[in-house]
């Protein structure tokens, strides 16, 4: 995938579960200009040098990109590769009421 959308950042970050200064020191791109790539008004205009490296930055975090048609249904998307030690979820046989955040 050549870019990344304005959604995709957000989405990855929030996936991940990291504040913009986590994602900021481990790609060494500014908060500033994570939070310009984050807007859907000025994303697509930041320097191509920041995306690759935000770009990078996620995926090494366990995020992977879509591009549109990846899959059968939807367009550009983001999903996690590789899961948090002990992040296994609750088991479809233990969901109920109580534990449906």
């Amino acid at each position: 995938m050549n870019t990344i959308s304005p959604a995709q950042v957000r989405a990855a970050r929030a996936l991940l579960g990291i504040s913009v200064d986590e994602l900021s020191a481990k790609s060494g791109v500014s908060a500033f200009v994570i939070l310009q790539c984050e807007s859907p008004v000025t994303g697509r205009a930041v320097d191509a040098a920041a995306l690759s490296a935000l770009h990078g930055a996620l995926q090494r975090l366990g995020v992977t990109f879509l591009a549109d048609g990846d899959c059968a249904i939807g367009g550009d998307g983001v999903r996690l590769t590789k899961r948090e030690p002990g992040d296994e979820g609750i088991p479809p046989e233990r969901l109920n009421a109580t534990n449906d955040d």
